[in-house]
């Protein structure tokens, strides 16, 4: 195995037991707390975690109709219904079957990756069935588990890991995301720079410029009169990027044209 692969598997490891350790003290009661992942509790959290993982060990998936009446699924929206079926399944489940069955998982995903031999940009089967490079897999694996590991912990009022491994490679995975959203989505003007200044656990500058194509690229350098700058520390910046809060209500700066600024910040939710 490479070392860029040992890499996101040693950060997956690392935050799915994390998960399981911060959930295996929970009550009963405590399973069904809301989240800020839109519609789901704790259980549904970790029940979409078992599904994926269970979904890519190869297992089949439930047969199941969805309630017509859950209200952050939209009829239309094939993946967002996909993703509920195998949480919808478990939400009798108690707290002894959830704890059991993610350590289960967990047992067997982990051999699974360590056993496999695949390079890479090998295409593996990933969601949905879809064709992907095994590290892009591994690497949206990682960011996954370790988005939803900060449902749970802010759910509980139990924060950490929020500079691990896992928390970098959901750094980077979010911060590629950034000129889509500044170009495409916000629409920002060619010649224009966005700034993003993060403090906190993760501390990092970026700054995204727009090309004479309408193309963005992101790097670190300073700009000198960015159009944008939004600051802002770690975990609020990536409960941004994940749709957990809204701009409106996070301890945000900006400076700047606030005009380009809300037109990002309307954009910036990238997950849910």
């Amino acid at each position: 195995m490479s070392n860029e692969l040992q890499y996101l598997v040693d950060a997956w490891e690392q935050s799915v037991r994390s998960l399981s350790d911060v959930c295996a003290g929970l009550t009963e009661g405590q399973w069904n707390r809301a989240t800020e992942c839109p519609g789901w509790s704790i259980r549904d959290v970790v029940s979409h975690v078992i599904g994926v993982e269970l979904e890519l060990l190869g297992d089949p998936r439930p047969i199941h109709n969805l309630p017509s009446d859950l209200a952050h699924v939209r009829p239309d929206d094939e993946f967002s219904r996909y993703c509920e079926i195998p949480v919808d399944v478990r939400r009798c489940h108690t707290a002894a079957e959830m704890t059991g069955e993610l350590t289960w998982v967990i047992g067997r995903r982990l051999r699974m990756l360590r056993d496999s031999d695949c390079a890479p940009e090998t295409e593996v089967r990933g969601m949905m069935g879809r064709s992907t490079p095994y590290k892009h897999l591994l690497r949206s694996r990682t960011f996954d588990v370790w988005a939803h590991e900060q449902d749970v912990r802010r759910a509980t009022g139990r924060p950490g890991n929020l500079d691990s491994p896992a928390a970098q490679v959901s750094r980077d995975f979010l911060l590629a995301q950034l000129p889509r959203v500044v170009a495409e989505d916000a629409r920002i003007a060619p010649g224009h720079t966005v700034a993003f200044d993060v403090h906190g656990q993760l501390e990092f500058m970026r700054t995204v410029t727009v090309g004479p194509n309408g193309q963005a690229g992101i790097g670190e350098q300073v700009a000198l009169a960015p159009l944008v700058t939004l600051s802002t520390d770690w975990e609020t910046f990536a409960r941004l990027m994940c749709g957990r809060i809204r701009p409106a209500t996070a301890d945000l700066k900006i400076e700047g044209d606030r005009v380009a600024a809300e037109r990002v910040l309307a954009e910036i939710a990238v997950t849910l």
